[in-house]
């Protein structure tokens, strides 16, 4: 069924198909689930063994992938006893804080031996045939239900779900045909967004792998002749330089007052250094108005600039993205703007991106706490190959990473449509005709 063929409709337009409210029921999780928490040994025990499902894993994800990459050393009975079934549900059962409580992973398959953790709760349906596991996985991340979670938690040092208030917790339950369709129409939309996100993993190792081949292994120039450089032997026409002399401005950002309401939430990117875990930017976590940039040191990194993390926390200084729209930094990230004739912005994108290490260790010697300086990545030494070279690999590359951006736009799309679709259909706003899905 299409998207378009179950729109909205008023309620003449249902007739005797309509889904009318008392079939859709409300009850409670303690009616139809059983439930028990997870598994508990010594840090020791794990990171080897078989497969384990982490508090990690079932915060991040709605379903339970297809492999489960987490180990703990568990025996045949613990395997039983915390097994993983079809149709089970995990919440994540005490955390820091009431938003990362209750976070839902559901089975949609068995996996054999593994068990789960013993910060979570596992709700095993208690009739099958009951509960359709993609419409609960929906249900379970809705904001309808994550508001009724975070009502009823108790809070003493952490945020907490016991059996009791588990057992009191209301879910609302369509005739299971329209669970079913519900569960698709909405898993369908994240079938796409993951095959998107697939394509463009398989681009990015195309291109690095192309990177590889030309700029570090020298593949198709081996028939040719080569000379001595600073940085190794470089093929002949080729030559060594700076990042300063390649690039046409070099800059990093600023942030501004988060006193001011007026500030942010306006219609301006704004991107700061932990978003530099994406590949590519064609979005920012937070935006902020015209008014901040006049009243902040925040410069703009155009389209296609490259920005670099130049401090932040765990493994976030130096990873490098590629812009795909213009938005401002903050003082925690480098924007470097390819000058088009010496190197390509696909070239320097790569190049820096394959230098993440590099990149961590001049600036861990530069001072106690670790940073990159606009300085720094101006000295930093860049092989220059010759511009014949330069226009072949970017018309290749540039054209890749256009394919990437359009799939990455579209799982934007796809899931502001996800977003929007998933709370009218749990509520029962938007209603399906069986006559629709049956």
């Amino acid at each position: 069924m299409s998207l378009t063929s179950w729109r909205r409709k008023s309620s003449n337009d249902w007739g005797r198909s309509d889904i009318s409210s008392n079939e859709w029921r409300s009850t409670t999780l303690g009616e139809i689930f059983e439930f028990s928490s997870g598994l508990s040994k010594n840090t020791k025990e794990f990171g080897f063994g078989d497969p384990f499902l982490s508090f990690k894993t079932i915060f991040y994800n709605y379903f339970i992938p297809n492999k489960i990459e987490d180990l703990a050393n568990s025996n045949k009975k613990e395997q039983e006893k915390y097994s993983i079934k079809k149709g089970d549900v995990f919440l994540t059962r005490t955390s820091e804080t009431l938003d990362d409580l209750g976070m839902s992973c559901v089975a949609l398959d068995d996996y054999p031996k593994a068990t789960f953790n013993g910060f979570t709760k596992r709700l095993r349906p208690k009739n099958v045939k009951e509960i359709d596991p993609k419409y609960v996985g929906y249900y379970f991340r809705s904001r309808r239900f994550r508001d009724t979670v975070t009502s009823m938690a108790s809070i003493s040092t952490r945020a907490s779900l016991n059996n009791e208030i588990l057992s009191r917790l209301q879910i609302t339950i369509p005739p299971m045909v329209v669970q079913k369709e519900i569960g698709n129409i909405l898993y369908s939309l994240d079938d796409k967004i993951e095959l998107n996100n697939r394509i463009n993993k398989t681009l990015e190792n195309m291109a690095q792998a192309i990177f590889k081949s030309w700029f570090v292994d020298f593949e198709p120039f081996q028939d040719g002749e080569f000379d001595d450089s600073e940085l190794g032997r470089i093929p002949r026409g080729w030559r060594v330089g700076i990042i300063d002399e390649v690039c046409t401005n070099i800059f990093s950002g600023g942030t501004p007052s988060t006193k001011k309401s007026n500030f942010w939430n306006g219609n301006l990117n704004w991107l700061s250094s932990g978003e530099t875990k994406n590949p590519l930017i064609i979005d920012t976590e937070k935006t902020i108005s015209e008014e901040a940039v006049l009243n902040s040191s925040t410069r703009l990194a155009n389209k296609h600039d490259v920005v670099i993390a130049s401090a932040g926390q765990g493994n976030t200084r130096g990873q490098t993205s590629l812009c795909l729209v213009d938005t401002y930094i903050n003082q925690s990230v480098i924007s470097l703007r390819a000058n088009g004739y010496d190197v390509s912005y696909p070239y320097l994108y790569y190049n820096l991106r394959n230098r993440y290490e590099e990149l961590r260790k001049i600036s861990d010697s530069s001072s106690i706490r670790g940073s990159l300086t606009t300085k720094m990545l101006k000295a930093l030494r860049i092989v220059i190959p010759s511009s014949e070279c330069i226009q072949n690999y970017s018309a290749i590359c540039s054209e890749m990473i256009e394919m990437s951006y359009l799939s990455a736009l579209q799982n934007k799309k796809l899931t502001l449509i996800r977003d929007t679709l998933l709370p009218k259909l749990m509520s029962g706003e938007i209603r399906i005709p069986i006559e629709d899905v049956q």
